[in-house]
C-alpha cells in the first residue's frame, strides 16, 4: 500500500559491498547541500494527473481473503497478484528507424517512406508474497512482462554507444520473467521516528514528474536502494541512495552500478490548507554507465553529475472549497557530457530549470460532477545548438512517469518543452470516469532537440538540416496539439477496464521537418483497450 513518501511495496537484497559503495558515492555530494535542504520541507499527495481511474472497493485479494477467513492469526501474511492486458493501435509514431536499419533516424510523423504503424498486445503479470511484523516487513514480487507483435526496437542505440548492440527483440516493454521488487523494512513509526527500507523497490514522490514507478509502462521502474525515513507530527522525510534497475529481456535484471541516484525528499502538512514538498536530488553517472548492459530495454545515461533542487506547493483536498491547484519548480546545476556527436567531448556546465502549474474547479452539485482543469509546463532547452558556450541548458527529466502529463500519446518528456493543457473530467456513474484532454506543445528552444517520452532526442545526432529530426534552429517552434479521450470503469472490486483514443494534429515544426526532406508530414493516432485483474 502506498504511503506519503514513496512506495511501501517491496526486489533482491543489495550486496553489502554495493550498499557501501552507493552510500559513499551518493550521500557525499548531498552532504554538501544538507544545510540548505534542512531548511525546507516537502509534501506528497496522490497526484492529480490529467486522467485518474475511478475508485474501486478495497480488495485484499482472493488468496488473502481465503487465508484470513480460515485463520484470523494470518493477517500479517500477504499473498496475491495482478494481471494487466492492453491492446494498442498506433500509427505515424513510435517506431524509431525502419525495419532492418536500427541506426536509422526517428521517423515519427513522416508522411511516407517509413513504416510507422504498430498494433501489439501487452501482458503484465505480478505475483507477490509478503509478511509484516511489529518491527519488520519482508516482501518479494515477481513480474512477467510479455509483448506480442510489437515492432518497436527494444534499444535503438542512437547515437551508437560502444559496448552495446541495437536489436529488435520483442520490443521495449518485454521482460519475460524477473524479480520486480524484493526488500525488507525495519522500524515501527508508532514507537520510533526512524525506519529503514533495503532492497529492490519502487521510488515514487510527489506527482511523479521527476521520480515515479512508471506504472503505465509494461515493465515499470525499480531501484536497488537503501532508504531512511523520518516520520513525525511536523515533517516526514526520506533520505535514499540507489542504483536504477536495467530491464533486460531474457536475463536477470541487474542494476546500473555506474549510475547513482540519491535524494532528500521531505513533507509537511502543517501549512493551513496547503502541503509543501522540497527536495534535493543527485544523479552521478560515470563514463561506463552508458554501456553497463549490452542489450538494455532503453538507453542508459552519459557521464554526468547533476543536482536538482526544487519544491511543490499544493492544495489539500477539500480545503479550498471546490478549487484545487499545484505549483512545482526545480533548478539543476552540475555537469553533463552530451553524447551527441556534435557536442564537444568535455563536461558541460548544467544550468537548467522547469516549472509546472495546474489548477481546477469541481462542480459538486451538477450531474456527473464535472471538473474543469488547466495546466502549464515548461522545461528549459539549449540556446546554443552545438553547446560551444560550455553550457548544457536542457532540463534532465530524471525518472518520471510522463504518461500522466504532456499528453497521453506519450510524445514528450519534461525536456525542452512548453505544454499548455486543458481537461474535463466527468463521473456519469459512481464507478465510471470519462476524461477529455487537450495538450498544445511547443519547443522551448529550437536550438535543441524534440525529446521523446523517455528523454532521448529524436534524430539522435545533429544531422544535416533538411534530413529529419535533430536540431533545426530556423524552424517554427510549434509542435502540434493532441486531443485524447479516456474512459475508465471499475467493473468489480477486482476488475478495472479502460479505453482511450487520441489524435495528434502536427504543427509547423514537424511539417517543416519532413517537408524539407520531401517526405511530408502526417498526423498521428493512438487507441487502446485495457483490462486489469487483481487476485
Amino acid at each position: 500500500m502506498a504511503n506519503n513518501l514513496g512506495s511501501a511495496r517491496p526486489g533482491p537484497r543489495l550486496n553489502p559491498n554495493g550498499n557501501l559503495q552507493i552510500h559513499i558515492r551518493i550521500v557525499r555530494p548531498i552532504r554538501k547541500f544538507l544545510p540548505a535542504a534542512a531548511l525546507a520541507v516537502a509534501a506528497v499527495d496522490p497526484a492529480r494527473a490529467q486522467y485518474t481511474p475511478p475508485p474501486s472497493e478495497p480488495f485484499a485479494g482472493f488468496i488473502n481473503e481465503a487465508i484470513r477467513e480460515s485463520n484470523t492469526n494470518l493477517t500479517s501474511l500477504d499473498i496475491g497478484g495482478s494481471e494487466r492486458l492492453r491492446f494498442v493501435n498506433q500509427s505515424e509514431f513510435g517506431i524509431p528507424g525502419t525495419p532492418g536499419a536500427p541506426a536509422a533516424p526517428n521517423n515519427d510523423f513522416r508522411g511516407h517512406g517509413a513504416e510507422v504503424s504498430n498494433d501489439y498486445l501487452l501482458s503484465r503479470l505480478r505475483l507477490h508474497v509478503g509478511y509484516s511484523n511489529t518491527w519488520w516487513t519482508v516482501y518479494a514480487e515477481a513480474q512477467s512482462s510479455l509483448a506480442a507483435a510489437d515492432e518497436r526496437y527494444a534499444y535503438a542505440n542512437v547515437p551508437a554507444v560502444a559496448g552495446t548492440a541495437a536489436r529488435v527483440g520483442s520490443g521495449p516493454e518485454s521482460d519475460i520473467l524477473n524479480l520486480y521488487q524484493g526488500y525488507a523494512t525495519f522500524g515501527n513509526p508508532n514507537e520510533f521516528p526512524l525506519s529503514v527500507k533495503v532492497g529492490r523497490q519502487e521510488l515514487s514522490y510527489g506527482e511523479e514528474r521527476l521520480i515515479g514507478a512508471y506504472d503505465w509502462n509494461n515493465i515499470g521502474r525499480t531501484f536497488d536502494a537503501i532508504k531512511l525515513r523520518l516520520q513525525s507530527d511536523w515533517v516526514s522525510a526520506d533520505l535514499f541512495t540507489s542504483h536504477p534497475v536495467i530491464p533486460t529481456d531474457g536475463k536477470f535484471n541487474s542494476d546500473n552500478s555506474h549510475d547513482y541516484f540519491s535524494g532528500i525528499y521531505a513533507t509537511t502538512a502543517k501549512i493551513p490548507r496547503q502541503t509543501l514538498d522540497v527536495y534535493l536530488l543527485a544523479r552521478d553517472a560515470d563514463r561506463f554507465a552508458a554501456s553497463a548492459q549490452t542489450n538494455p530495454q532503453f538507453p542508459q545515461p552519459s557521464a554526468q553529475d547533476i543536482y536538482t533542487v526544487g519544491g511543490r506547493l499544493l492544495s489539500k483536498p477539500g480545503q479550498l472549497f471546490n478549487w484545487d491547484y499545484s505549483l512545482e519548480g526545480a533548478y539543476q546545476f552540475g555537469n553533463f557530457r552530451d553524447p551527441r556527436g556534435g557536442a564537444p567531448a568535455i563536461r558541460l556546465k548544467q544550468d537548467a530549470f522547469m516549472f509546472c502549474a495546474w489548477g481546477g474547479y469541481t462542480f459538486t452539485n451538477v450531474c456527473a460532477q464535472p471538473r474543469v482543469g488547466a495546466e502549464f509546463d515548461y522545461a528549459s532547452g539549449n540556446d546554443n545548438a552545438r553547446e560551444t558556450d560550455g553550457d548544457h541548458e536542457t532540463f534532465q527529466n530524471l525518472f518520471p512517469t510522463n504518461h500522466k502529463f504532456y499528453g497521453s500519446m506519450d510524445f514528450a518528456s519534461l525536456e525542452n518543452i512548453e505544454d499548455a493543457g486543458v481537461n474535463l473530467s466527468l463521473k456519469p456513474l459512481p464507478r465510471v470516469v470519462v476524461t477529455l484532454m487537450g495538450n498544445f506543445l511547443w519547443l522551448a528552444s529550437t536550438s535543441d532537440s524534440f525529446y521523446t517520452v523517455s528523454g532521448t532526442p529524436r534524430g539522435g545526432d545533429l544531422p544535416t538540416p533538411g534530413t529529419g529530426f535533430g536540431v533545426n534552429q530556423s524552424y517554427n517552434n510549434y509542435l502540434g496539439a493532441e486531443f485524447t479521450a479516456i474512459a475508465g470503469w471499475a467493473v468489480t472490486r477486482f476488475a478495472q477496464a479502460e479505453a482511450g483514443y487520441g489524435h495528434f494534429f502536427h504543427g509547423q515544426y514537424i511539417n517543416q521537418t519532413w517537408s524539407a526532406s520531401g517526405f511530408g508530414a502526417r498526423d498521428a493516432d493512438f487507441a487502446y483497450l485495457q483490462l486489469k485483474l487483481k487476485f
